[in-house]
């Protein structure tokens, strides 16, 4: 599509990671050209920009772009018209249907396309008769999400990044890593606000970009408690008890907008301070002043990560954190809260609009009559009672009592836990569709492929970590013969059910639907949304939307914060005689997630071409380890081959790596185990091995890897 090169630049959202940067981009005659532009006054950002986003047009136009649908056919790709590759999907998704009945297809929605997107592939799958749907929260932050709506009211962070650099005297940052997956917000906000005095207490097995940017020459406000790996829980719950031992607790606070105060004391009754910090290898004494640190803070806000939710007790991690922010009363004003830190541009939205297999638009529950029949109300069809399968469960279950796969921008077999499992799985599925815009190492698996179009090329909503809604502007289209996703879902819908389910125009006719199902998003319209953005909930035309949450109330079904006390649980496994190590997983900020987009950048992949690995000196003296060796790393579920790197970063007896890299990625390693409530696997903790290799398995020029 030809542009006049006179055009404005198009103001639009960077579609990294979750802080929601304000960018522009150039259109231009040749998309080649196509380029990023500063937007100096943008709400969130105020014209900064991390490496990601000023690279981020690098992959509009790449050379491996899908620009035409694919069936596969005896085993191999053919190219084929939009109208075979619709009735192929639909016929497959109406044979499965009444062959196993509906609840044997499962739905990826993907936190990397639009709110309305997502919002259409729930709504498809509940059309379709399954609550199987679901997307990447799941493993990241589900248990986040679990543990908010349910001690708190909403699965969302509780402050705005405004307010938090404004009001808040401590930021107690425990598994997160804004300096390197958030690196705007950590300049922007929290750098800034520990530049005008405020202390910063960081939790983390891995010293990294976010502990070297708080270093504050000849003062104590800051502190790294580099805890092994899995103790999380002992290392809050000294901190809880040395609170309560202090008298540092809000009484007012718990008596009147809390409940469960006295199970946590019964909980902590008989809790050794001294073996939990043994336990989390952290002196006690710099626990406790830390505790000290937070319960004195006239504002103390929490930030949480992955680092959190990511275990197989990622729910009662969150809850502790939880638990600390109640009996101190740093709940419901600025500067304090809960709140975690969404690692893609809009895992939060996906999760507002329903992309979840328990939760229908704006967290009303799937099991709850009422909450149910207010949604059918207005749809015009039953949605099925009970919840659905998570992503990882519909993996389980592939081959089995699940047939049919209908992915969108999702790429399981990277990001998924024992990824080598997860390829035998996918390979049992009688059909199984991907829309994507590069050929994934899933889609590779699939019976057709759709080509989208990039995030530059359409337009919609994005939601951001701290509930800011805002638009995302298409520039232009690149290839004639792509589709927006929101195209592609509304065909696909109408063709299966034959009614004005799906009958949209454009994505702010979804919008406006969303406005009537979404109570928290009524408020807002395209045009309010302007290029500011809205917090959610805005709940009437004409409102500003909440930057902070809780001010009066929570929104829990008695309208009190829930505190309950929790035990420490080791990971699912531990060290032992044939894996002595523990192996610890995160992101860099030159990456992002599996690489789709990331790795197809040169700017980025000249930053880290490949993969490696963190040792420790002690334990690379044990195994005869030097910087830049390859060493190759086993699990009980795979092995990769990566360099090394020989560095105090990491805690004696762990090493820590990346999922960003195919050849090498973390994920063939790491546990599927998963958190008994919110489902969501143990990444952050699997034994592991180190055997010396002399050779790499993967050079800088392998092969490219997904998002």
């Amino acid at each position: 599509m030809a542009q006049s090169e006179d055009q404005d630049p198009v103001k639009t959202i960077c579609p990294y990671c979750g802080v929601g940067c304000g960018i522009q981009v150039k259109p231009a005659a040749d998309p080649d050209d196509i380029r990023f532009m500063p937007w100096g006054d943008a709400p969130v950002n105020e014209g900064r920009i991390c490496i990601k986003g000023g690279a981020a047009t690098e992959v509009i136009n790449h050379e491996e772009r899908l620009t035409d649908p694919l069936i596969k056919e005896n085993g191999e790709f053919r190219e084929a018209t939009w109208e075979e590759a619709y009735s192929r999907i639909v016929d497959e998704l109406e044979r499965i249907r009444e062959e196993h009945g509906s609840d044997a297809m499962g739905f990826y929605g993907s936190s990397k396309t639009m709110n309305e997107e997502n919002y259409l592939i729930q709504k498809l799958a509940r059309r379709y008769g399954t609550n199987n749907v679901d997307n990447c929260t799941r493993m990241c932050h589900a248990s986040t999400v679990w543990a908010l709506r349910t001690s708190l009211g909403a699965g969302a962070m509780t402050n705005s990044m405004e307010d938090l650099k404004n009001e808040a005297d401590v930021f107690w940052i425990q598994g997160a890593n804004p300096g390197e997956q958030h690196p705007i917000a950590n300049s922007v906000y929290f750098r800034q606000a520990v530049l005008d005095g405020a202390t910063v207490i960081q939790v983390d097995p891995h010293a990294n970009k976010t502990t070297r940017s708080f270093q504050i020459d000849d003062t104590d406000r800051h502190q790294h408690l580099q805890l092994n790996p899995g103790t999380d829980i002992p290392l809050l719950n000294v901190v809880i008890k040395t609170v309560l031992e202090n008298g540092w607790i809000d009484e007012e606070f718990i008596e009147e907008r809390t409940e469960g105060f006295e199970h946590l004391q019964e909980t902590l009754e008989d809790f050794d301070k001294e073996e939990a910090a043994e336990i989390c290898g952290v002196p006690l004494e710099d626990i406790e002043a830390a505790a000290e640190k937070y319960a004195t803070a006239d504002n103390a806000a929490i930030f949480t990560g992955m680092g959190m939710s990511q275990h197989t007790c990622g729910v009662d991690n969150v809850q502790n954190e939880i638990n600390l922010a109640l009996i101190t009363g740093n709940l419901g004003r600025p500067g304090t809260g809960v709140n975690p830190l969404r690692g893609q541009n809009n895992v939060q939205g996906a999760c507002d609009v329903g992309a979840m297999p328990n939760t229908l638009p704006a967290y009303q529950m799937v099991e709850d009559p009422e909450d149910r029949e207010r949604v059918e109300e207005i749809w015009g069809f039953e949605v099925p009672p009970k919840d659905g399968l998570t992503n990882v469960e519909i993996s389980h279950e592939a081959g089995k009592s699940v047939h049919g796969l209908y992915i969108m921008g999702e790429n399981p077999l990277m990001s998924e836990p024992d990824a080598n499992v997860v390829e035998q799985r996918l390979n049992r599925l009688e059909f199984m569709a991907v829309q994507d815009i590069f050929m994934t190492e899933t889609a590779e698996l699939a019976d057709v492929v759709l080509p989208a179009t990039t995030w530059a090329e359409r337009g919609g909503t994005v939601t951001n970590t701290d509930r800011r809604v805002q638009r995302m502007r298409g520039v232009q289209k690149v290839h004639e013969n792509t589709k927006h996703d929101f195209e592609i879902l509304c065909e696909v819908g109408g063709r299966l059910f034959d009614d004005d389910t799906f009958d949209f125009d454009t994505p702010e006719d979804v919008f406006e639907e969303m406005r009537e199902v979404m109570p928290s998003y009524h408020g807002m319209s395209y045009d309010a949304l302007g290029e500011e953005g809205l917090h959610w909930p805005c709940l009437e035309p004409g409102d500003e939307g909440d930057p902070f949450l809780y001010e009066d109330g929570f929104t829990t079904a008695s309208g009190l914060g829930q505190i309950e006390g929790v035990r420490h649980q080791p990971p699912k496994e531990v060290p032992d005689d044939e894996y002595p190590l523990i192996l610890t997983t995160a992101r860099l900020e030159e990456h992002y997630n599996t690489g789709t987009m990331s790795r197809r950048s040169p700017t980025l992949s000249r930053q880290h071409p490949e993969n490696f690995v963190h040792i420790h000196p002690n334990d690379a003296e044990r195994y005869g380890v030097e910087d830049d060796d390859y060493v190759t790393i086993k699990s009980r579920r795979g092995e990769i081959t990566v360099k090394a790197e020989v560095t105090e970063d990491i805690k004696e007896g762990s090493i820590w790596t990346t999922p960003h890299f195919a050849a090498a990625s973390a994920n063939r390693l790491t546990n599927d185990v998963l958190d008994e409530r919110a489902k969501i696997p143990e990444y952050k903790a699997a034994a592991a091995e180190i055997e010396i290799s002399v050779e790499p398995a993967d050079s800088p020029a392998g092969a490219q890897a997904d998002d």
